[in-house]
């Protein structure tokens, strides 16, 4: 088992103020010509907020979380696109005198973005700051850790108890992810082998797939799998020439009163926080059109920063260190980490993006 000397949290970053708004979206959006009024379109979500993305709030209660869940490691953060930026965090372990650290990335799935991407920030950050800087171990992707479900499956379960007995009757689930473009959909896995229940190959790649098993592994554990469930996509951006995955949550809910539900729950699981996506294009706009379409609605909270969470984290972490079992459930099982791999194969999940995701 490898010996790691510190826990590095790696996330995306976010504004604390309203004068981070824009050079945070400029740090997301750099070299990909998004226009400046789109920008400033974006800002308007955080200044509504007080210009603060609760993604860094969440991310120090997950690591005051996974302290008090007994992790005894000397802790770093580090994030993408705002302070504290990774690079400043691996030259301050380097500083340090760390050798090798394990790092948990707050995305929980396989795809370019949810994953290859920390890698390619690691490398960065790492040839920044030369040979002092300590050799760094991703997390595997945990998506069906049972540290991911069982949170999961109690906040649909906290969400659904809101809703009034009438909307409870007729209540369909609708899980969403953070769209991404279907070519980047499809360049995703490598390391998660097996399908999901009811077999066949990837449809839309692993991500997809991931996705469905995580949607399917909630319902099964909400009032014994009798809700009936869909998944959709959320937060896409990019030009209309451009396909990325669909539905669009506003037009599932509009199939789903359609077909007459009489109330919707809403969770995002692509997310492990409830940061500004969430907020903005859950709490605000799919609320609004759910108001629109009469549809009584709910939204599942996030589990970054339950107890249950934070023990997963120091179990990922006992796996690599005092090769306790890997726990996974579902059908898609450990992959390639079952033979006790620490990171992903070289080839995971490349692709060459075209355009930005929208910022967290």
């Amino acid at each position: 088992m490898p010996s790691y000397d510190a826990f590095l949290l790696l996330s995306f970053g976010g504004p604390e103020g309203p004068d981070d708004v824009l050079p945070f979206l400029e740090n997301v959006t750099r070299g990909r010509g998004v226009p400046r009024d789109r920008l400033a379109e974006v800002a308007e979500h955080y200044y509504a907020v007080g210009g603060v993305s609760p993604i860094n709030a969440q991310c120090r209660e997950l690591l005051a979380g996974v302290r008090a869940a007994g992790l005894d490691l000397p802790m770093y953060w580090g994030n993408r696109n705002w302070h504290p930026f990774l690079e400043d965090t691996v030259r301050e372990m380097a500083d340090a005198g760390v050798q090798r650290a394990i790092a948990f990335v707050t995305s929980a799935y396989s795809s370019y973005s949810a994953c290859r991407q920390y890698y390619d920030d690691i490398d960065r950050a790492v040839a920044a700051v030369g040979p002092r800087a300590p050799a760094i171990d991703k997390i595997r992707p945990y998506f069906n850790h049972p540290g991911f479900i069982e949170p999961w499956a109690a906040g649909v379960a906290d969400a659904l108890a809101t809703l009034d007995p009438k909307a409870q009757a007729g209540v369909r689930l609708v899980y969403t992810a953070h769209s991404v473009p279907t070519g980047m959909a499809a360049a995703s896995g490598s390391h998660t082998a097996g399908t999901w229940a009811g077999g066949g190959g990837p449809v839309g790649g692993r991500y997809t797939e991931e996705l469905r098993e995580v949607s399917r592994l909630i319902s099964e554990r909400t009032r014994g799998g009798s809700i009936p469930f869909d998944l959709a996509y959320q937060s896409r951006s990019g030009p209309p020439s451009v396909p990325w995955l669909e539905p669009d949550v506003n037009e599932q809910l509009a199939r789903v009163a359609k077909d007459g539900a009489s109330g919707v729950v809403v969770a995002p699981v692509g997310f492990v926080s409830d940061h500004m996506e969430v907020v903005h294009d859950l709490d605000v706009e799919a609320a609004e059109t759910a108001a629109s379409l009469g549809l009584p609605f709910a939204r599942a909270k996030a589990p970054g920063s339950t107890p249950r969470f934070a023990r997963m984290v120091c179990e990922l972490v006992a796996e690599r260190t005092e090769g306790a079992p890997a726990l996974s459930v579902g059908d898609f099982g450990l992959g390639a980490f079952a033979g006790g791999a620490v990171n992903c194969p070289a080839d995971c999940c490349r692709y060459a993006p075209q355009r930005p995701g929208r910022p967290a």
